[in-house]
């Protein structure tokens, strides 16, 4: 199968830009014919591309062209679009169907339901703009980079391409990662006969989880920012006197204030700051760590952290909050807690740390869900099926005009 993937990568690298170079090198070793066809948001530099792109968001013609280009090159039998804004635009969209050639999206954020792409304001969740026609309360509230301009752009894409069908006419399937992402799509008015469920996964990994009573400390790994809950799981910590080591991966516009929060209230013997880490790194850790801690305060998509977690058997404590209530499974392969309760987290911290053997054979669970959910093999099946449904419905279709 010859596979167009398109994608507009972010300014500082995530989880979505090791998803797309996963499912990539996964396609290839299975006899798949690739090309990734990639913008980059380190073009937009100046105020002159800030306006540019924020034309283009709407609807870039440029991007059009280039795709229409490539689809003639190389004739795939099927686009995958990752991630469209701002560069590439749904224009790629009109480029696919004027060629005939089936579109499937992976929404890896909640873009096409609310301005933002993360349903969170103020602290909190919010749904105001999902499924509304024109997003006011996003542009009445600067939710898009803290800018109304901006996110008056975002807002008019959005209102746009729904008024033109775009989303509906255009795209021939979606791609979420959970049932509950697939709610806030179907309530977002996407087709749901369009939305197909498959999780990310990780490769296999050699990482094998220790016996708990060995480890001393627990991990987060992840951005510091707002919506990741660090500051709540710092909380737990110095309002309840916790005495096990925290162990802090990752790096974000939080981090000299999260530390500065940590020294402020004695716990810098506690609670390491280890910034950014590479994967083989984070996986040690993983090995080492008794549990990892999620502390999110939003609606995550798919938390790839968790997955990776599991690889290693080792259990997640998670708030009973969105997509990862649903895959964190209480009691089996990890602990739910209250979300936005930095008191309940700290219950279920001290809790799991007293029952060693308990998290032991959560650990062995958690490891049991990677291999029945999250493994390549597993994935790749998944993929591919969700690809030759779509080929042969516009297959189908393209014969029924005739």
């Amino acid at each position: 199968m010859k596979l167009l993937i398109l994608h507009n990568r972010y300014r500082f690298a995530g989880g979505e830009d090791r998803v797309v170079q996963a499912e990539k090198r996964l396609l290839e070793a299975n006899g798949h014919e690739v090309i990734l066809l990639e913008e980059n948001n380190h073009s937009i530099v100046s105020v002159w591309d800030t306006f540019v792109a924020a034309g283009g968001a709407i609807y870039s013609f440029a991007a059009k062209n280039r795709v229409e280009a490539e689809i003639r090159r190389f004739c795939p039998e099927i686009v995958h679009v990752h991630n469209f804004f701002p560069l590439l635009s749904p224009a790629v969209y009109d480029a696919c169907y004027s060629a005939g050639v089936p579109v499937v999206q992976t929404l890896h954020n909640y873009r096409l339901a609310c301005p933002k792409a993360m349903p969170f304001r103020d602290g909190n969740t919010c749904e105001d703009c999902i499924g509304k026609l024109i997003p006011w309360s996003s542009v009445v509230h600067a939710c898009y980079r803290n800018s109304h301009l901006q996110s008056s752009v975002v807002a008019t894409m959005s209102t746009w391409h729904r008024l033109q069908g775009t989303w509906q006419k255009r795209v021939n399937a979606y791609i979420v990662f959970t049932h509950f992402q697939k709610q806030k799509m179907v309530q977002a008015r996407l087709p749901p006969e369009k939305i197909y469920i498959k999780p990310n996964f990780v490769f296999h990994t050699d990482c094998v989880h220790k016996d708990s009573q060995y480890n001393n400390y627990i991990l987060f790994v992840g951005r510091l920012s707002e919506e990741k809950g660090v500051s709540l799981l710092i909380d737990a910590y110095v309002q309840n006197n916790l005495s096990i080591p925290l162990k802090i991966v990752g790096d974000g516009p939080l981090r000299l204030g999260l530390q500065a929060k940590v020294q402020n209230a004695g716990f810098s013997n506690l609670i390491e700051f280890l910034g950014f880490q590479d994967q083989s790194t984070v996986f040690q850790l993983m090995h080492n760590a008794k549990f990892l801690v999620i502390p999110s305060i939003w609606y995550e998509a798919f938390p790839l952290t968790i997955v990776e977690a599991f690889a290693c058997s080792l259990p997640v404590l998670a708030p009973k909050l969105g997509s990862m209530a649903e895959i964190v499974e209480d009691g089996v392969n990890g602990l739910h807690f209250e979300a936005r309760n930095p008191q309940d987290l700290a219950a279920k911290i001290n809790w799991a740390i007293k029952h060693s053997e308990v998290m032991g054979t959560i650990g062995k669970n958690a490891r049991s869900t990677y291999e029945l959910k999250y493994t390549s093999e597993a994935n790749y099946n998944q993929l591919i099926k969700i690809y030759q449904e779509v080929i042969d419905k516009a297959k189908f279709k393209l014969g029924n005009k005739f």
